[in-house]
């Protein structure tokens, strides 16, 4: 595996060519430049977003161009906090035009699951999201091994025909 970071990691947003489909497991992230942001959610402060809007135009411009992001985010239920403001934060994605989906992780129990985030890309590459311990984003672990991809290209079909698109699951 390579470890891609920064404009590397940046740029493989840039360079797909169809999909891009993120698959989160945690429960909470603790990366710094979202603890101010999600603290005045705790707080019921404002939030004008300017600190998403680099993924946002990032967003736009991929779909904009024909090409698809899409993500799926499996939760605890009931929500934790973290997962209640990224409920909020999502309608700008979507609006955006990323596809988010939620799924329960009750309902995950009979899936063979990967314990790690991952991104996959054109349904050839893995990119696994890398955190350093104190919650940092420290870039992605990429592989075209074909056996892994397989394994996540798996993983993103279960729980695709699992997940509940996210104007849906808001809903509910």
């Amino acid at each position: 595996m390579q470890l891609l970071t920064g404009d590397a990691f940046d740029d493989l947003f840039r360079t797909f060519a169809r999909t891009a489909f993120h698959l989160e497991v945690q429960d909470i992230y603790s990366t710094p430049e979202e603890s101010e942001p999600f603290r005045r959610f705790l707080t019921g402060e404002p939030d004008d977003f300017a600190w998403h809007q680099p993924w946002l135009t990032l967003v736009k411009e991929t779909t904009g161009a024909g090409r698809s992001v899409s993500r799926v985010r499996v939760v605890t239920v009931p929500h934790v906090d973290y997962t209640r403001w990224g409920l909020t934060v999502a309608e700008l994605n979507t609006a955006a035009g990323e596809d988010i989906r939620w799924l329960p992780r009750h309902l995950t129990a009979d899936l063979a699951l990967p314990l790690d985030d991952f991104w996959i890309f054109d349904d050839e590459r893995v990119v696994y999201t890398v955190f350093e311990p104190g919650g940092r984003f420290a870039g992605g672990a990429e592989t075209t091994d074909p056996f892994i991809v397989e394994r996540c290209r798996a993983a993103h079909r279960q729980v695709w025909d699992r997940a509940t698109p996210h104007a849906a699951y808001v809903a509910e």
